[in-house]
This record gives structure tokens, C-alpha cells and sequence, in this order.
């Protein structure tokens, strides 16, 4: 079958991405394969290799896919500087709403493939770097602004201990929804923000 011609291959890149997320929603990276995707769109997988030729160009292509997807989601307005706007950040993160919970489901299961991978662990690293490096200016501000019990604070420490907390928190509120429903996500948020306030 011959390569499809550049306006075809940018005219259906979308569509190869449309149906590259709807295989990860429903099956997580374990259940990304170029089979899977074929059948998505009702294509062969020979055409699919004009696009991905390795299953790595196919994973790469669907964690590019989740960050821009990531990135480009709804967000919450930043409130006042320091913990406030941190606190906006990290509920940000929290699966409170079936897209959040789905692009997390996503997310997690990403992270084996990441731990099997010296490119794609170094690029999940970059990730959290970047998160961390987006909530440390607030942490710097509430510093600033006299909201931490320890103005001497390790801005880097905090951001890494938040980023962590709130991490750990999605993945039990994956595991036991139930137990861990979204007011009690935010209360847990709160919480452990409260404990770094001046009071």
C-alpha cells in the first residue's frame, strides 16, 4: 500500500490521533497497540505504519498526545498569590471529574512503560520538573506574603513535597474512589496545605 500523500497524511493525522486516545481511555497504554488503533478507525495496520513504523513511535506519539491533552485542559482561575493559587494548582491535578479521573487512569498507567525505558523515564522526570517548577513561584510568594509557619522554607522542598502528596493522593483516589471521593480529595488537600500555613 502506497504512503499516503502529504495533504491525506496531515488530513488524517488528526483522525490518528482522535483514535489513538479513544484505545488509551478505554485500555490504558497495556492495551495501545497498532491493532487496536486499526480497528478504532476500521483501517489496517499497514496503514497505521506509514504513521508509527515501531511500537516506541506509537507510545511516544500517545505520551505527546496526553501532555498536549493534559496542558490544554480545563483549569480553575489562579486566586490570590502563595497557597491559594497552589492549592488551585494541585486540585488541578486530582481526578474530581470523570475527564480528570480518565486522563489520570491514562497517566498511571504510562508509568510502567516509563520504568522499562531510559528515554521515556527521562522524559516522565522532565515532567515532574516542569510541575514542580510551575507551583514553586507560589510557594516563593506565600513565603513573601507570610503564609508559611516556616518563612525559611525550602521553596524547592515544598514544591517537591505537594507535587508528591497530591501524586500519591491520585493514586489512592484511583484504587478507592470510594473511600477517597473528591470532597475528601479537597478536605486531604486542604489539610495538608493547612499544616504549612501560618495560621
Amino acid at each position: 500500500m502506497p504512503p499516503p500523500a502529504p495533504g491525506d497524511r496531515e488530513a488524517r493525522r488528526k483522525d490518528v490521533s482522535e483514535a489513538v486516545w479513544s484505545v488509551l481511555a478505554e485500555k490504558g497504554f497495556g492495551g495501545l497497540t497498532l491493532r487496536a488503533v486499526a480497528a478504532e478507525m476500521g483501517v489496517s495496520t499497514g496503514m497505521l505504519m506509514h504513521y508509527f513504523p515501531t511500537k516506541r513511535a506509537l507510545i511516544a506519539h500517545a505520551l505527546d498526545l496526553l501532555e498536549v491533552r493534559t496542558a490544554e485542559r480545563p483549569r480553575r482561575a489562579r486566586p490570590a498569590e502563595g497557597l491559594p493559587a497552589v492549592r488551585a494548582m494541585l486540585l488541578d491535578i486530582l481526578p474530581l471529574t470523570p475527564d480528570d479521573t480518565a486522563r489520570n487512569r491514562i497517566w498511571v498507567s504510562s508509568w510502567d512503560l516509563a520504568l522499562a525505558d531510559e528515554e521515556l523515564a527521562a522524559e516522565q522526570a522532565g515532567r515532574y520538573e516542569r510541575l514542580r517548577g510551575a507551583i514553586r513561584p507560589h510557594f516563593e510568594a506565600a513565603g513573601r506574603l507570610g503564609q508559611l509557619a516556616d518563612s525559611a522554607a525550602e521553596v524547592d522542598q515544598l514544591a517537591a513535597a505537594a507535587v508528591a502528596f497530591t501524586h500519591g493522593l491520585v493514586v489512592q483516589a484511583l484504587f478507592d474512589p470510594g473511600r477517597f471521593p473528591g470532597d475528601v480529595q479537597t478536605a486531604m488537600i486542604d489539610g495538608y496545605l493547612g499544616s504549612l500555613g501560618s495560621g
